[in-house]
């Protein structure tokens, strides 16, 4: 079995499925491994899946021509993450993956994916309202970079993300929202003295 029951159950929360559906889940999710440190997707990849993440703490970043590092997402448990441009479009991935804790990922090619939604139809309103969610998120988050002052935007981060601090870099959390690690630090600086 490449999934289990269980983890179907956790991937596809609020869905109930017969014995035949649950074999055609499973038949589609491959259960991967990586450690810290590893890049499951490069610039320039051709991307051939997408990814739950059952376990561990990753992100997807950019880097610019002068070698500048961008956060875009970070991904942890119960999210999903690929270079989504990359995946829904056929072409070469425009960002980096990297493992910041050891995960365990459940990937799901494109191909799959369309079957998934040709045999089981529930699975495909699952998945839009998923990317709906997504897209709307993606949205305030610009709009929060655009609009209001770095520490606003780092207050948003640790509400979003409250464990997170302790497993990523300064660097990361700084390139994510926008500013430096100096500015990041005097943030919470002032933050702490309040």
């Amino acid at each position: 079995m490449r999934s289990d029951n269980s983890v179907i159950k956790k991937i596809f929360k609020d869905l109930t499925f017969n014995e035949e559906e649950i074999k055609i889940i499973e038949s589609v999710f491959f259960k991967v491994t990586y450690k810290k440190g590893d890049i499951i997707i490069k610039a320039n990849d051709t991307v051939d899946y997408q990814y739950y993440i059952l376990d561990g703490c990753l992100r997807s970043f950019y880097v610019d021509k002068q070698g500048r590092e961008y956060t875009i997402q970070f991904g942890i448990s119960d999210w999903w993450i690929s270079d989504f441009t990359a995946f829904f479009s056929d072409s070469k991935a425009l960002m980096n993956i990297e493992v910041i804790q050891d995960a365990v990922l459940y990937r799901i090619s494109k191909n799959d994916k369309e079957y998934l939604y040709s045999s089981i139809p529930k699975v495909e309103s699952f998945f839009r309202v998923k990317l709906e969610r997504a897209f709307a998120a993606f949205q305030r988050r610009i709009l929060s970079g655009l609009s209001q002052p770095a520490s606003k935007r780092y207050l948003r981060f640790i509400k979003r993300y409250p464990n997170i601090e302790k497993s990523v870099k300064n660097y990361h959390i700084a390139s994510y929202l926008g500013i430096t690690t100096e500015s990041l630090s005097r943030i919470r600086k002032e933050l702490a003295s309040n």
